[in-house]
């Protein structure tokens, strides 16, 4: 599944011509909390947010600071915060160089992107325009879907079952193998052993749990640190 799979194509923009007030109207209008601002051309070329508009002159609401902390801050500083609070124009209140990704661009890697940089959208950009957009609730959204494709349980001999959990196991750098053993009866499996912690014990019923024709799992695992000595 793709980005463009999930993402919304009607996007709403703003130039960044634009002025604040028609930003601040679009984001109350369409209860939405960001907006991609483009060019005369249609080009990406940044994203406004509510974020950018908390801190305005004309709202009282701008930066009250102490005279010893305006010295820290430094001249530059303070005439970029001063632009930031005043200007009316969209070109200077908006976060420039906005992330985006392509239509081809995998969900999970979309996924990947909201979680690094910190974001609640990324803009779907083709040849520099932008032709959607997806939001964490799209992801959200996907996910719930994918529910209603998932393909029906998986019959597997114990024997063979066995085998798929023990080869996944070793193939998490997380997992001691020799510490632990499984074992399988009619496709429910027991887990027995000696784990470091309780997010590896976590880890380890969760891993078996998504193996194909698992049908309930056993914690028989028991937490011991690593700094523990067994005589």
């Amino acid at each position: 599944m793709n980005a463009s799979d999930i993402m919304v194509s009607d996007v709403i923009t703003v130039k960044s011509s634009g002025t604040v007030h028609e930003v601040a109207e679009l984001l109350l209008r369409h209860r939405i909390s960001a907006l991609p601002v483009v060019d005369h051309a249609g080009k990406l070329v940044g994203m406004v947010s509510e974020g950018d508009l908390i801190h305005r002159g004309d709202a009282g609401t701008g930066h009250e600071r102490p005279w010893w902390l305006r010295l820290l801050m430094g001249r530059d500083v303070l005439a970029a915060e001063f632009v930031k609070e005043n200007s009316r124009t969209v070109a200077d209140v908006m976060t420039r160089g906005a992330i985006s990704a392509e239509p081809d661009t995998p969900v999970a890697d979309v996924a990947m992107i909201l979680e690094r940089h910190r974001i609640k959208r990324v803009p779907i950009v083709h040849n520099g325009k932008i032709v959607g957009i997806v939001s964490r609730a799209n992801l959200i959204q996907a996910l719930a879907a994918a529910r209603n494709h998932m393909l029906p349980p998986r019959r597997v001999g114990d024997a063979a079952l066995r085998e798929d959990i023990i080869g996944r196991l070793k193939s998490e750098p997380w997992v001691k193998p020799s510490l632990v053993n499984v074992t399988v009866s009619d496709g429910m499996v027991d887990l027995w052993g000696i784990v470091d912690t309780p997010a590896e014990k976590q880890a380890l019923r969760v891993a078996v749990q998504v193996t194909p024709g698992v049908k309930t799992v056993n914690d028989n695992l028991i937490v011991q640190p690593a700094t523990s000595v067994v005589y």
